[in-house]
């Protein structure tokens, strides 16, 4: 079957582009960001066209209202109530800064290299740029807004500030580049009609500004019907040079058609996440891929209710081509339970020790926690649904399984965590988690979901604080900066174990505040055990209860028995973990540094 081409590849003129972006023919599409080339960027650009050099392809969008995209002008047109033809999707930039420099009556506003912001005129300098022995690029210049050139002493050293003074010093103005016989008019006159000046001028016309008038740029034109999710991949394909668009960008265009700004409400929300701290990196594709989850939950549901089987009912999803298709209505619908739902995300995390977003396993499991925190509302305090979440959430860290094809999973769990909360079965992600004992050995950095998902347990499970014996609570946390340090010192490791590699595993790890971790050095266990008692007044018998509020068994650190520590340690840390998965651990062979292996 033949399929109908989505797009076509056209020459066009330069001059027809810019007069139809002119009259707002041509016109962005909301999602896409601000101008930024700097004045370095428009020269280059300029000199390209100036001598008939490539300057690449632009990528269009022909106006479809199915596609219900806000369009806006492009910087530097005047407002004006038009539905354009076209939409750039790729070459705003260029475009932009070819139109300003070459059809603006008024200075072009750019930025210099540091970012700052000027204002700048645009010029050929004729002589230049009819040598051949000259580079091109130079034969362009940008002229202050007043149109005139100082030195570091606020001296005049050069004047352009009238036509007469453009005339003597040969700089033709750019933005007459294509409507030239004025201009030509006022330098034949000022030179006195003089046959070597009319001649210079006919050069320049004939080789600097035919080609300006002559110049076609590829155009790409994306034909109507090409659905949302097409848009955005070729736009992410293409848009090399700039910010990849994602389906917040594109929803934020469609629903501005309604004259609803889903940017100014999702800045509203994020300024609420950022109060807690384990939030503050959640990103609006986060929260659009839990609006997808409900909303497509709803229409299943629906499906059901009105008799659909199983196979028929539309599914649950969240993936890209999913969450463009959401409405508006949708939008506001479950916005809010969303918003709630994420609060009672932060505050499970904060009880289960995970104080800021760098500590959290895998953010993306938070899309599938809220959106079942927004369906179970206040039934998510029960304590048997609590414990369920949990080890459903624990099974996800150990499991580690979001690390990819999350979306898919996303779409099971939602259906299945609340059915198992229900009575039903229990969810794919129990099922499919597993934790072999030989991965704590490979548990090295926060790199690792373990790894941090263990750091978490030490804490939640009773760790104390080795200065105040204390539980580690969030103030405790910040003010003491608590973070993942030695308990049989590097340094030390170093220069008392032959497999020093597995020390520096999280069986060799635990939370200990910065202060602790300088008194620890790299000292012996024994050792440091003493200053730690000295420096927080602290007794034998206490310290060694704040030992075992971390699986340490005191009596291995103080006589410095690393081996020991760590067989015993790591039996102590498997336990952890399946009393937070509510499964066993796979025991599996270890290899020590003693000869043979070690089987737990």
């Amino acid at each position: 079957m033949n399929q109908q081409p989505i797009f076509e590849t056209i020459p066009k003129p330069l001059t027809k582009i810019l007069e139809d972006i002119k009259e707002a023919k041509i016109q962005l599409p909301d999602f896409q960001r601000g101008w930024v080339w700097d004045d370095e960027h428009i020269k280059s650009l300029l000199a390209s066209i100036a001598q008939a050099f490539p300057i690449g392809a632009v990528l269009m969008l022909e106006n479809d209202e199915k596609m219900h995209f806000k369009p806006r002008v492009v910087e530097g047109v005047s407002e004006q109530e038009y539905n354009p033809e076209l939409l750039v999707l790729d070459g705003q930039q260029r475009l932009t800064s070819l139109f300003q420099p070459l059809f603006l009556a008024s200075p072009v506003e750019t930025q210099d290299e540091r970012g700052n912001k000027i204002r700048r005129w645009y010029y050929i300098d004729m002589k230049k740029a009819l040598d051949g022995s000259s580079d091109t690029e130079e034969a362009i210049v940008s002229i202050s807004e007043e149109r005139i050139i100082r030195n570091f002493r606020n001296d005049v050293i050069e004047d352009y500030s009238s036509p007469e003074k453009e005339y003597e010093k040969e700089l033709f103005p750019l933005n007459k580049i294509f409507e030239s016989f004025e201009w030509r008019e006022g330098y034949t006159k000022f030179w006195n009609y003089r046959e070597d000046k009319t001649k210079f001028f006919n050069d320049f016309e004939r080789l600097i500004i035919k080609r300006f008038e002559n110049y076609e740029i590829p155009q790409i034109k994306l034909l109507k019907g090409v659905p949302k999710e097409a848009v955005c991949l070729v736009f992410e394909k293409v848009n090399t040079g700039g910010v990849s668009l994602n389906v917040f960008e594109l929803l934020t265009a469609t629903y501005a058609i309604d004259d609803f700004s889903l940017r100014d409400d999702w800045d509203k929300r994020k300024d609420f996440f950022k109060k807690y701290r384990n939030l503050v990196k959640l990103e609006s594709t986060d929260f659009l891929q839990a609006i997808s989850l409900l909303s497509t939950r709803k229409k299943r549901m629906d499906d059901f209710k009105s008799g659909k089987k199983q196979e028929e009912a539309k599914g649950i999803s969240c993936k890209r081509k999913d969450i463009l298709k959401r409405t508006l209505d949708e939008y506001k619908e479950w916005a809010d339970q969303v918003t709630t739902g994420f609060e009672k995300v932060s505050r499970l995390l904060y009880n289960q020790k995970f104080f800021t977003s760098r500590d959290i396993p895998y953010k993306t499991q938070l899309v599938p926690l809220a959106s079942i925190f927004a369906v179970l509302g206040e039934k998510a305090d029960n304590d048997e649904v609590r414990r369920k979440i949990l080890r459903w959430f624990w099974c996800g860290v150990f499991g580690e399984l979001y690390g990819s094809a999350i979306e898919t999973r996303f779409a099971k769990d939602l259906p299945e965590v609340l059915e198992w909360i229900e009575g039903g079965e229990e969810p794919t992600t129990l099922s499919d988690a597993s934790f072999r004992s030989s991965r704590l050995l490979t548990l090295r950095t926060r790199n690792s979901a373990a790894y941090k998902g263990l750091f978490a347990l030490l804490m939640r499970d009773g760790g104390l604080d080795f200065k105040t014996g204390e539980p580690i609570v969030d103030q405790v946390y910040f003010e003491d900066n608590i973070d993942i340090h030695h308990i049989f010192p590097s340094d030390w490791c170093n220069k008392n174990v032959e497999d020093r590699a597995k020390y520096d595993s999280i069986v060799n790890k635990t939370p200990i505040s910065a202060k602790t971790n300088r008194i620890i050095g790299g000292n012996a266990p024994s050792i440091y055990l003493e200053r730690l008692q000295k420096s927080y007044h602290i007794d034998e018998e206490r310290m060694d209860a704040i030992l075992n509020s971390h699986v340490i068994e005191p009596s291995y650190v103080r006589s410095n028995d690393a081996e020991g520590f760590f067989k015993a340690r790591t039996e102590e840390l498997i336990k952890r973990v399946e009393n937070a998965m509510g499964k066993e651990v796979l025991r599996d062979t270890i290899a020590l540094d003693l000869g043979g292996t070690w089987s737990i």
